[in-house]
This record gives C-alpha cells, structure tokens and sequence, in this order.
C-alpha cells in the first residue's frame, strides 16, 4: 500500500468525521428539500453532475492568479486581485453542489466526502485571506498565503477523485448497460398487471416492465444514481420513484424528474408478438 493510499484508508475509517458529518448532512438535507433547488445542485437539468463541472472555475481562476503573481508586474496585480475574488465567488455554488452531492452518501465514503470538504474550506480561507491582505497593500503576504493553496487544492483533489472513481459517487450504475438493439424476448404479455412493476432480463441487463395507462413501458430497473432497485420503488403518476434516495423517473422514456439523479435511466420500445412482450434499447 502506498502512502496515499494508507491516507485514505485512515480517513475512511476516522470516527471523528461521522460527528461532524452527521448533523451537516440533516442542514444540507433540509436546504436542498426544494425540488428546484435539489435538482439544479444535482445537475438534473444538465444530464450530468453539476459539482464536478463547477470546480474548474475557482481553481481556474485561482491557479491564473497565481501565474500572474509570478509572471506578473505592477499592471497586473489588480487582474490577479480579481482572479482571487472571482475563485471565491465561483466556490459558493461549487460547495453547494458538492454538498449535495456527499448529502446521500455513508460510512467511509462520507468521512471521505467530509475530509474533501475540509481541505477545500482549508483552502478557502486561504484565499480569502490572501485577498484581505491584497487589499490592505501587503501584497507579498498575499502572494505567500495564495501559492499554500494549490497544495491544498492538489490533496483537496485526490480525495475527489478517489471519492468518484473508487467510491462511484455521481457515476451511473448503468454506464455499461447496452440493451440490445433489435428486438428481443422479455416475457409474456399476460404477466403484466396494470400498474404493476414487473422484473424482465435482457442478458444480464435488469428492466422494469410494466403497464402504465394501457401503454407497456420499459426502462432500466438500476436507478443511476447509486443502484437502487426501482421495481422496490414507488408507481405514481407516470413515474417510478427509487427506495434509496427518492430520484424520480418517468417510465415513458427514463427522464429524470426529481433528483438526486443527474443521468436519465436507459429507456426501452415495447411490442406484442404472439403473446410475448419483446423490447430494444431506444435509439
């Protein structure tokens, strides 16, 4: 095991961070209740996680400024002066979607999700400080606490990708489903009660088949966002709700209508042949 590695595991296994993490989680959990809010932290809209498109602005804008701080003359210290302030201004809603994004998260993969938190907060303030110090006219002071933060942002970082990589957080479950294209045999069109979830296999690929409103529907049974099984879930109105965390889907075509999914699931054609429900994956 090599030393960062050692340093994750010791971190996922640190108690300390479940007693900070728990009662932030409960603020975060209420703050983000609001469909439009969850949904736009989550980056529902976009079809993709929002955090991690967020966070090249502040630390594009914070590593510029300190090009400038090196490369930089007297002309050029109030554009990396604002650079500093607009990295700061960028980490707000940064913050904000990564919050959402650790708020359903557990055991080691939040005390990890917690420590990242912590190194960019750690940041954070250097930076901030670095600006009060620009303003005050003590410019080599500010310059100092600027160039602590990149390494900070470097260990921030490691985390962060540990956290999407290792861990899976915000990555869809089915990004390796591949329904079959030409149509296939799911099962018999008399197992299907109106209303009624019902589990298919397409090889290996699990599908909710149900009829909805008269129309057989099909979508992927893995829900996206952290593989929830969706025929546990809740039928209303057209759409299927996880058990896990309570991401909404439409069985018309998989489209997301509540996060915290940002991926739509996998959706599937339905026809009858002689009794037999057949599907394929939906161009």
């Amino acid at each position: 095991m090599n030393v960062l590695d050692d340093f994750t595991s010791r971190v996922e296994r640190w108690p300390l961070l479940d007693r900070i993490g728990d009662p932030v989680r409960s603020v975060v959990q209420a703050a983000i209740k609001p469909k439009a809010v969850r949904n736009t932290l989550s980056g529902t809209p976009l079809g993709h996680p929002l955090h991690a498109l967020l966070t090249d602005f502040p630390i594009g804008a914070w590593s510029l400024a300190s090009v400038l701080d090196v490369f930089g003359g007297e002309r050029d210290e109030h554009a990396a002066d604002l650079l500093v302030g607009t990295g700061l201004v960028a980490a707000i809603p940064t913050a904000a979607a990564g919050l959402t994004d650790w708020a359903d998260t557990h055991g080691s993969t939040s005390r990890l999700g917690v420590a990242h938190a912590a190194l960019n907060v750690t940041a954070l303030s250097l930076y901030s400080a670095s600006l009060v110090a620009r303003r005050a006219g003590s410019r080599t002071a500010g310059k100092g606490l600027a160039f602590t933060g990149p390494g900070i942002l470097l260990a921030s970082g490691y985390l962060g990708g540990h956290l999407a990589y290792t861990k899976g957080v915000k990555v869809s479950r089915t990004a390796w489903h591949e329904g079959p294209t030409d149509w296939e045999d799911a099962l018999a069109e008399s197992e299907l009660d109106d209303g009624k979830p019902h589990l298919a296999h397409l090889d290996d690929i699990p599908i909710l088949v149900m009829r909805d409103a008269g129309r057989i529907v099909a979508i992927d049974n893995v829900c996206t966002h952290a593989g929830g099984s969706l025929d546990e879930g809740t039928v209303k109105d057209g759409c299927v709700t996880c058990p896990l965390h309570g991401s909404t889907f439409r069985l018309a075509d998989g489209s997301v209508v509540l996060g915290p999914a940002s991926a739509p699931q996998p959706s599937y054609e339905a026809r009858v042949r002689e009794g037999r429900v057949q599907l394929r994956a939906r161009p």
